[in-house]
């Protein structure tokens, strides 16, 4: 059984590990003004937060055509058997019902769209552990199996520094946004039920990063096989600096670096911080 991995760019799986395992990736795009970008493809991390400082208004995010995911299918029904089409959170993009649409007009293989129910590199982890499975000739089946369940001990918490794209984005008001930057309040969030929502509102960005670390613990403490990643908003030296003292403490724990690319970036901001995990 030969089976095709695709997923979005909001996995924001580097490249080498996307051509290691023989994922293929669709684009979701940025626009800033009349300019469209394909997010991973057009634009990356470094030009975009650029651009987001250069321009007064945030930019807006669109999901692939639906054309275009008819057509990456259509051209691996050619060489695979099936294909198994991995998404961000159905709560906050149309993409996982786009890839659903499309796999219904392809009649030349089967086509498996799987909702992670989250986004970034937490998605990433879905991509990979069904790349390796489908290199060993697993079934779409098995595949999606093990996929439903990871989604027990998935978790991922997010730490917004800069509270201006929350409130640009129209999540916080201006004078929420106000009196949070004045007490520098940092929330974090987190994914329920296919959606970003609040998970605390901690003062400090300090204090925010060590209550996702002790959250972290609470599960790598159990020392059972996990995989984690880091995941930073153009702050690459800080994110390097804490996988390397997260791997110290936790040698049972695979540790990823990954960043909150244009789409995700788009909504969170730059300075942004997450971490994410599952059990292996």
């Amino acid at each position: 059984m030969k089976t095709a991995i695709v997923t979005d760019s909001t996995a924001y799986i580097p490249v080498e590990l996307r051509a290691k395992h023989d994922i293929h990736m669709i684009p979701l795009n940025v626009i800033f003004g009349n300019e469209s970008y394909q997010e991973e493809v057009e634009i990356k991390i470094e030009h975009f937060y650029e651009e987001v400082k250069n321009n007064r208004d945030l930019p807006s995010t669109s999901q692939p055509a639906i054309g275009e995911f008819v057509e990456l299918y259509e051209r691996l029904a050619k060489e695979y058997d099936a294909i198994v089409s991995i998404h961000l959170s159905s709560g906050i993009s149309g993409t996982y019902q786009g890839a659903v649409a499309a796999g219904e007009m392809v009649d030349e293989t089967d086509v498996h769209v799987f909702d992670s129910e989250i986004s970034c590199m937490i998605q990433g982890f879905y991509v990979l552990e069904a790349a390796e499975m489908a290199a060993e000739g697993k079934s779409p089946e098995e595949i999606l199996g093990r996929l439903n369940q990871m989604k027990e001990s998935d978790r991922a918490y997010f730490m917004v520094d800069d509270l201006s794209h929350l409130q640009r984005g129209g999540r916080l008001s201006s004078a929420q946004a106000i009196v949070g930057s004045l007490l520098q309040v940092k929330p974090v969030l987190h994914f329920v039920d296919t959606k970003i929502v609040p998970f605390e509102k901690i003062r400090t960005r300090k204090k925010a990063v060590k209550r996702i670390l002790d959250l972290f613990d609470e599960d790598a403490s159990q020392q059972v096989p996990m995989r984690a990643v880091v995941i930073h908003g153009n702050r690459e030296a800080e994110g390097e600096e804490l996988k390397k003292e997260l791997e110290q403490k936790y040698p049972h724990v695979e540790f990823y670096l990954s960043y909150f690319g244009p789409v995700i970036g788009t909504h969170l901001g730059e300075g942004a911080l997450g971490l994410g995990w599952y059990k292996r």
